[in-house]
């Protein structure tokens, strides 16, 4: 079965950084898109950043472009998110989620998803 696993989150001042990973296992193999989604208190899940299985194709978040980068280390199995600037907006609960289809993912309908990592960053 497949497992993912968040790792990293914290308290950091605004403007300081944090980064996020999100190890996988149970996958057939690599050939699967990853990403990071966020949730607030009180609000929904929203998209954040994903990317390809070769990371041909990557998108952002408008909220977060600039300042996060999302990457991946095939071999070991782990996505990572970075995050820089942060600002007292980019609290949440981040998920790691994995889809074999990009665009689906993509749209907040991803095969699975992880339990979460707190993020608090205060102003």
């Amino acid at each position: 079965q497949v497992q993912l696993v968040e790792s990293g989150g914290g308290l950091v001042q605004a403007g300081g950084s944090l980064r996020l990973s999100c190890a996988a296992s149970g996958l057939t193999d690599s050939s699967v898109a990853l990403g990071w989604f966020r949730q607030a208190p009180g609000k929904e899940r929203v998209f954040v950043a994903a990317d390809s299985w070769d990371g041909d194709t990557i998108y952002y978040a408008d909220s977060v472009k600039g300042r996060f980068t999302i990457s991946r280390d095939a071999a070991k199995n782990t996505v990572y998110l970075q995050m820089n600037s942060l600002k007292p907006e980019d609290t949440a609960v981040y998920y790691c989620a994995a889809d074999p289809i990009l665009p689906r993912l993509r749209l907040g309908y991803p095969k699975n998803w992880g339990q979460g990592t707190q993020v608090t960053v205060s102003s």
